[in-house]
Order: C-alpha cells, then structure tokens, then sequence
C-alpha cells in the first residue's frame, strides 16, 4: 500500500537572512520579564563557556594558537642593543 499513498509535503521553514535588532531586543526583554515572574528557568548559558570553542575544532586556528612566541620579546631587546652596539662602533670608530 506504500506505493499508492501521498508523500506529505515539508513543512515551510522561513529562516530570515536579516534580523530586526528591534524584535531581537524585544524579544530578550520578553523571556527577561517570563524569567523574572518565575515562568521560564532560569538561564544557564555563560558566554564565557563557548570563548576559544571555534578553534579547537579548526585545524588553522588550532595551529596558530598554540604557536607560542616566547623568545620575540627577548630577541627583539637583545636585536636592538646589538645594533646599538654596532651604530656606536660606527660612529665613534672604536668599540
């Protein structure tokens, strides 16, 4: 009997590629109100859990992160006080 049945078609699912910065404010102050009177739970989402979650999971952002360039500093203070050391020498002509 499956041959002779209809398929039903997918629901329509609009997925807006602008947002209202008015309706999303709204909106927040709507569910902040529901959770202040008790209706909804309370939110546990912390912004802070989700910082550095993208380049765990990117090859690129993983590799560059975890460069560490601990010898910049140092080496560009001992560049600098070689090339003074040298512009002097030039200078005054003796070390």
């Amino acid at each position: 009997m499956g041959m002779f049945q209809t398929r039903e078609p997918r629901k329509y699912r609009r997925i807006s590629m602008y947002t209202s910065e008015r309706k999303d404010r709204l909106d927040k102050l709507v569910r902040d109100v529901k959770r202040e009177m008790g209706e909804l739970p309370a939110d546990d989402i912390d912004p802070d859990k989700f910082k550095g979650q993208f380049s765990k999971f990117t090859p690129h952002a993983r590799r560059a992160s975890e460069r560490e360039h601990k010898l910049s500093w140092p080496l560009a203070l001992i560049l600098i006080l070689v090339l003074l050391l040298i512009w002097r020498y030039i200078v005054m002509g003796r070390l």
